[in-house]
């Protein structure tokens, strides 16, 4: 298959196809003239590296595991290993995107009541200068 024809197969783009193949995760035959044949087992290993990054793997994390498999071994604790750190990074940024809601939500419910100031030599915006975020922060900080 053509980088066009196996993209198509995955329904993934062609960029997607060649970035990998950069990264030399996937290793297509090249003919004569220079075009890349992607083989079944190409393919194969190119749908593992699309689920794993829908799953939150890195490409790192994808390369470790490849390596794993390459080598004979079996990855799976490997990949629970990083499953549970990449589950603990997400539920780490999820909080503080929570936190970053809540600040927003409460600045637009501040400042709907708050009047326009001109700048001066000390304050670009008073409405943001002026914001008590650290309230919110203790609030959420006590939750978890």
């Amino acid at each position: 298959m053509k980088v066009r024809e196996i993209a198509s197969a995955l329904a993934t783009t062609p960029d997607t196809v060649r970035y990998y193949t950069r990264l030399q995760l996937i290793t297509p035959a090249k003919s004569d003239n220079g075009y890349k044949f992607y083989s079944t087992k190409d393919a194969s290993r190119l749908r593992f590296i699309l689920s794993a990054r829908h799953l939150g793997f890195s490409v790192e994390d994808i390369k470790q595991i490849l390596r794993e498999a390459d080598n004979g071994k079996t990855a799976c604790p490997l990949v629970r290993t990083l499953i549970a750190r990449r589950l603990a990074e997400t539920e780490r940024q999820f909080k503080a995107m929570l936190l970053l809601r809540q600040n927003m939500m409460l600045a637009v419910r501040k400042w709907g009541a708050m009047g326009d100031k001109a700048p001066s030599s000390h304050v670009v915006c008073h409405l943001i200068e002026e914001f008590e975020h650290t309230v919110l922060e203790e609030n959420i900080n006590d939750r978890t």
